[in-house]
């Protein structure tokens, strides 16, 4: 007679206290910022031609005391949030519009795509002869940047509704206008809040070869300047500000998303 016996062995449930250490995002953040700087540092004392931290640092300080810099940031940012605005406002329903109707998206889509391989700066000479050399060409190549950037998410989040929920909505006699209110834009923000954040990012791209339309302030003009001069920490202050100032927008539009897609599971 042959006995079986049980694997009686029970595993033990893992004790409180022996969880794996989780360390906050904020420290991880900080021990990032401080790397970053510290290879920063190394590299100006190897004989590499970058200017030290400390430098960058008295060049913004003097920048900041003359206005300089206040000035430079109030001029960019003004174009960029108009031009990025323009752009999100003008992508979102023309989006829409494609994804929502086929003959929409026929007429519209080789266009948008044609554009998509012409870099905005190409079309730099082309806003000069047409707008002159004011505001306007400057906030419109901002604003082209960002409008491809987005269009081409708005779609595709429309076009990736489940049709289930379509179908659901209008065999329960909802009409078009409701199932985009109720169905459509919902399920499809998240895609329009990532064209949103790539849009920004291209905004922030395309300003410094936009301030190259005749600018009198601006950081791209700042930098440019500079450039004639072998000024590198007024250039390293110029990049640093572009940087931070695009990531403290983006985390705002970061923000946003949590908030308006705070329904859909994220790692």
């Amino acid at each position: 007679m042959t006995l079986v016996r049980a694997d009686t062995r029970v595993t033990a449930p893992r004790a409180p206290g022996k969880r794996r250490p989780v360390v906050p995002k904020t420290v991880l953040t900080l021990i990032s910022i401080v790397a970053g700087v510290g290879v920063w540092w190394g590299l100006s004392l190897t004989g590499l031609d970058i200017p030290a931290p400390v430098v960058v640092l008295n060049r913004a300080i003097e920048l900041i005391e003359d206005g300089t810099l206040g000035a430079d940031i109030l001029a960019s940012l003004r174009r960029v949030l108009i031009g990025f605005g323009l752009g999100v406002g003008l992508a979102v329903p023309i989006g829409f519009l494609m994804g929502w109707y086929a003959p929409v998206r026929a007429l519209i889509e080789p266009w948008i795509q044609f554009f998509r391989t012409i870099p905005p700066l190409a079309l730099i000479p082309l806003a000069i002869v047409l707008m002159g050399i004011e505001e306007t060409p400057k906030i419109f190549v901002i604003f082209l940047a960002a409008f491809l950037s987005c269009v081409i998410a708005t779609l595709q989040g429309v076009l990736t509704v489940d049709r289930t929920l379509i179908n659901a909505a209008r065999v329960l006699g909802a009409r078009d206008h409701t199932i985009l209110a109720r169905v459509v834009i919902p399920a499809s923000s998240p895609f329009i809040l990532v064209g949103m954040r790539i849009g920004l990012g291209s905004s922030w791209a395309t300003l410094v070869a936009a301030e190259l339309i005749a600018a009198q302030q601006g950081l791209g003009y700042r930098m440019q300047s500079a450039q004639l001069y072998y000024d590198l920490p007024t250039i390293f202050v110029g990049l640093l500000t572009i940087g931070v100032l695009g990531l403290l927008m983006d985390r705002v539009l970061l923000l946003a998303e949590r908030r308006l897609t705070s329904w859909q599971e994220t790692r």
